[in-house]
């Protein structure tokens, strides 16, 4: 169904990233193939499918009922002593189907000129003298190869596009979360809340956490880091599971496991002609592993920096080094403050982390998950010796 040989702009990868990507760099004009290797864009999902109003905002789109499942109103947060940190406010955000959220995206895509096109991989990357000049696509028992003038990276947090076009993008174990996740029907829980239990015995180096779907449905799911695991992903969610009278009898309408990048920020994302962006990138937040705003965000400085370099016909290194500066002015220094607190918060036991649940609010925990006042929390560790250099990592 590719009927051109050559294109301004190749993206690998249609979820958040690649859409925010193809949108910006067909609304000015360029010609734009994106490509998804699955046969489903959307599927299968590696979230838990949370998207706030103020992410929603920063993507610069609009509400649209078609992808909302449900509409959230609150949040718990759960120490391991049980004892809850809650946070209440009006139309916070909403549970997503990614299914659709993710092809709407894509629609907009192909909307605004690009061209879309699933179950087609990238399955190598040709160079001549060394530099990006094109792909070999693979569809269906076909390949062909395809020119561009600039190649973007948005094919997860494997990125096997990057790694052929020349960019490391190698994550530390500590810096990648295993996830497990179910959705499951039939259960009992808040239909109005997001609910997030923190504990090492729990989910050692991540959290558990049920995202509703609907008053019965929802997703139930776990984040696990190395080398703070010592089981699986799936080992420790069935285990907490267990332990939940209104979860343990539920059915199980999907399962699905994958890694998520909560580290490893890149002052580099660029090459002669390729950029990566989204997952590709480590566009993720930190401390909670959302990333389907950091992703489309990424994707879109990327696509907007690919048009000025076509239109100023310089696709190197260099001047794709704009995307670097402004995705670190936008986004990276956020992150990379969370990513700090990421690190303060893997190093507290169980009994520290039930202290902190006496004193924080739930304004501090949403204020934390943006990169704001840490200067409380801080203040908070400082009170006991042992958390004084952590403290010192807020300051």
């Amino acid at each position: 169904m590719i009927d051109m040989k050559s294109y301004d702009v190749v993206i690998a990868g249609a979820g958040p990233a690649g859409s925010g990507a193809a949108i910006a760099a067909a609304k000015e004009g360029l010609r734009v193939l994106m490509v998804e290797k699955r046969q489903e864009i959307g599927s299968p999902k590696r979230c838990g499918e949370g998207l706030s109003r103020s992410s929603l905002e920063r993507m610069g789109l609009e509400y649209d009922p078609v992808w909302a499942r449900r509409p959230i109103i609150g949040t718990s947060v759960y120490a391991p002593n049980g004892k809850y940190v809650r946070y209440d406010g009006e139309d916070l955000g909403w549970v997503v189907e990614r299914k659709i959220f993710d092809k709407w995206l894509a629609e907009k895509a192909a909307d605004a000129g690009a061209r879309v096109q699933a179950r087609t991989e990238v399955s190598s990357v040709l160079k001549e003298d060394g530099i990006v000049s094109g792909v070999k696509l693979s569809s269906f028992g076909n390949s062909w190869d395809v020119k561009c003038r600039i190649l973007i990276a948005c094919d997860g947090v494997e990125s096997k596009v990057s790694r052929m076009a020349g960019l490391n993008t190698t994550l530390k174990p500590t810096d990648l979360v295993a996830g497990f996740q179910y959705e499951m029907a039939g259960i009992e829980i808040d239909p109005d809340r997001i609910e997030l239990y923190f504990g090492n015995e729990v989910a050692p180096g991540g959290y558990v956490w049920i995202f509703p779907k609907g008053e019965r449905v929802a997703n139930v799911g776990i984040g696990v880091r190395k080398p703070f695991a010592r089981k699986t992903a799936k080992e420790y969610l069935d285990d907490w599971i267990r332990t939940k009278p209104g979860l343990k009898r539920g059915s199980v309408l999907e399962a699905n496991s994958g890694g998520v990048p909560v580290g490893g920020l890149m002052e580099n994302m660029v090459l002669d002609n390729f950029m990566a962006a989204g997952d590709a990138a480590h566009h993720v937040n930190p401390i909670h592993g959302g990333g389907i705003s950091e992703a489309y965000v990424g994707g879109r400085i990327a696509g907007e920096v690919a048009a000025e370099a076509i239109r100023e016909g310089d696709t190197s290194a260099a001047f794709l080094d704009r995307y670097n500066k402004r995705w670190w002015d936008e986004r990276g220094k956020k992150l990379e403050k969370i990513f700090r607190l990421r690190q303060v918060a893997e190093r507290l036991n169980d009994d520290e982390l039930n202290w902190l649940a006496e004193y924080l609010s739930g304004e501090d925990l949403v204020n934390f998950s943006k990169s704001k006042g840490f200067g409380k929390l801080a203040k908070l560790l400082i009170k006991k010796p042992r958390l004084v250099t952590l403290a010192r990592k807020l300051m």
